[in-house]
C-alpha cells in the first residue's frame, strides 16, 4: 500500500504518458472502461485495446477485483503499458474501496489518493460515482451541503494536479448542474452517463446534454449487451447530435457490457465507427 505522498512524489513527470492532457484534437476520441472489457486486471488491458480500430485509450479501475492503482507496482505496470502500446489513460474510475462512500469519513483521503495515481498516469479525469444513497440530494441542504465542501476543498488538489472530478450522479441533469454551480470550480464537472440518468429518469438524459453544457467533462456510452445503432434506452443517434451541438469535444468511453474479450473487441469497433459516421468524423 503507497504512502498518501508516493505517487506525487516518486514518480518523475518526464516519464509520464504524453499527450493526455490539455491537448485539443480535431477527431473525436475513444476509450473503454477496463472494467467491461473481459479481461483480467493487469496490463494485458493495453494490448488487447490495441487491436480495437479507432480506440485509443483505457479507462483503468483504481480498484478492481482485488487489485488496486495504490500499489506501486500496479500503477507502474499499467503506465509502462500505456506508453509501451501507445494508448492514453484519459480517466480512472472505480475509485472508492469495498463499502467506501461519498459521506464516509475516509472520502476525502479516498479521493486524494485518487487524485495522486491519475496524475501519476497522465490521465485528466476521475469518475466520483455517487448513486441511490451514495448520493446528496439536492433538495436537502443538510445533505449536499457537505458534499459541495468536500469539493471545494479538493478542488485545488484537483487543479494542481491537472485532474477534474466528474461527478457521476444518480439525479436529474438539473440537480447535476446546481451540484456542479455550487462548488463553481474547473476542477470539477460531470461524468454524464446517459443511459444511467435515463434509467433513473426517463426522458430527461439526452435533454440534459443542453442543460449540463459545458459542465460535461466525460461521457460514458452504453447499450447494455446491444450495439449502440440499436434499440435501447437511448437513442445514442440523438444524443450524439445533441453533444455535438453543445460543443463536446471530451473522450467518448464506452461501458458496454460484453460476453468475450473477442466479441468487446468487434463490438467497440462497430461502435466506434457508428458514433464516428454521426459525427461525420
Amino acid at each position: 500500500m503507497l504512502r498518501r505522498n508516493f505517487l506525487l512524489g516518486s514518480l518523475p513527470a518526464a516519464a509520464m504518458v504524453t499527450g493526455m492532457r490539455g491537448t485539443a484534437a480535431a477527431a473525436p476520441r475513444f476509450g473503454h472502461r477496463q472494467a467491461n472489457m473481459e479481461v483480467e486486471p493487469g496490463p494485458g488491458v493495453f494490448e488487447l485495446a490495441r487491436r480495437i480500430r479507432g480506440l485509443s485509450g483505457v479507462e483503468l479501475q483504481v480498484h478492481f477485483k482485488g487489485t488496486t492503482l495504490w500499489d506501486r507496482e500496479t500503477l507502474l505496470g499499467y503506465r509502462a503499458a500505456a506508453e509501451r502500446t501507445g494508448l492514453a489513460i484519459p480517466s480512472v474510475a472505480g475509485v472508492w474501496p469495498a463499502g467506501g462512500t461519498l459521506f464516509d469519513g475516509a472520502a476525502e483521503s479516498t479521493l486524494r489518493k485518487a487524485i495522486a495515481a491519475a496524475q501519476a498516469l497522465g490521465a485528466s479525469t476521475i469518475l466520483v460515482a455517487c448513486f441511490e444513497q451514495n448520493c446528496p440530494r439536492m433538495d436537502d441542504e443538510r445533505s449536499y451541503a457537505p458534499v459541495v465542501a468536500l469539493l471545494e476543498k479538493l478542488s485545488g488538489a484537483a487543479r494542481d494536479a491537472g485532474v477534474v472530478l466528474g461527478m457521476e450522479t444518480s439525479n436529474t441533469p438539473a440537480e447535476d448542474r446546481k451540484l456542479i454551480d455550487l462548488v463553481d470550480s474547473p476542477a470539477v464537472g460531470v461524468y454524464y452517463d446517459l443511459d444511467n440518468c435515463e434509467r433513473y429518469h426517463k426522458g430527461l438524459a439526452t435533454p440534459g446534454v443542453a442543460l449540463l453544457g459545458k459542465r460535461i467533462r466525460q461521457v460514458h456510452m452504453k447499450n447494455e449487451t446491444r450495439l449502440l445503432e440499436e434499440p435501447g434506452r437511448v437513442n445514442w443517434a440523438e444524443a450524439v447530435g445533441a453533444l455535438a451541438r453543445a460543443g463536446y469535444a471530451g473522450w467518448f468511453m464506452f461501458e458496454t457490457a460484453h460476453s468475450s474479450a473477442e466479441q468487446c473487441v468487434e463490438a467497440t469497433g462497430r461502435n466506434i465507427a457508428f458514433v464516428t459516421r454521426l459525427l461525420g468524423a
